[in-house]
């Protein structure tokens, strides 16, 4: 057969699937839940979170969407099945929310650390037991870590938190090290500043419902070879460090 009757033929095919109305198989797309912000995550899908997230997606044969759901409403309604998944959570939250699978392989290491406006000299978690502190609901590693301290609000998102912060109405607000500085610098929000050193580093995990769990060894594959490429760390540096230092 000539490669022009292949190509002839091949072209009255789609025309047929056209005139039946056949519909073409598209991409399934995942919703995870994203309580992140830039450099992370970013209303133009272009942060760090983003664009990983998209690549190793892409490589498992599905897309995926993230959407800004608080914290503790994005963990119901994945163990749940509402969504899909979350992008950032710390290990061991399956054992709370059994309906999620791990994605072995991390996708970022996380700061958890203090911003204030005071000099104050950390020496771990219990150095913040006397003072007046706040972090948003469903930030489990806070949860757990200030479990007992009598000084503590919890509240919806970032700009409730960072406006109690900068009004004097709390003197330590509990975030992630890299979000709440493009906080800083968006706001332009002058003297509060990261106490040192870091409260907690973790290690940050990929976790979907467990309908799903036939695409955790392809996005764990997927995200070993974006490492192994050196593209990873690549889009940290640009994404996440030059886009917040700069």
């Amino acid at each position: 057969m000539s490669l022009l009757s292949t190509l002839m033929g091949r072209v009255s095919l789609f025309t047929l699937l056209i005139s039946l109305q056949i519909p073409i198989a598209k991409a399934q797309t995942l919703i995870l839940n994203d309580a992140n912000g830039p450099p992370y995550t970013t209303l133009g899908r272009d942060g760090f979170l983003d664009v990983v997230g998209e690549k190793i997606f892409k490589q498992a044969g599905v897309d995926v969407k993230l959407i800004r759901t608080p914290a503790e409403r994005g963990l119901r309604n994945a163990n749940e099945g509402i969504d899909d998944g979350e992008i950032t959570r710390i290990e061991g939250i399956d054992k709370v929310y059994t309906n999620l699978i791990r994605v072995p392989e991390k996708i970022v290491d996380m700061d958890f650390v203090a911003f204030s406006k005071m000099d104050l000299q950390l020496q771990g978690w219990d150095s913040l037991r006397n003072h007046n502190l706040g972090f948003i609901l469903g930030w489990k590693i806070f949860e757990a870590h200030t479990n007992g301290f009598q000084y503590v609000q919890s509240v919806r998102n970032s700009d409730i938190l960072f406006s109690m912060l900068a009004k004097d109405r709390i003197d330590v607000a509990l975030y992630s090290r890299w979000v709440g500085l493009s906080i800083l610098k968006e706001k332009k929000l002058k003297g509060i500043h990261v106490l040192e050193p870091a409260l907690a580093t973790r290690e940050m995990f990929i976790y979907l419902n467990k309908k799903h769990s036939v695409l955790v060894p392809k996005i764990t594959d997927a995200l070993r070879e974006i490492k192994q490429s050196g593209e990873y760390e690549r889009l940290f540096k640009e994404k996440v460090i030059n886009s917040v230092i700069q």
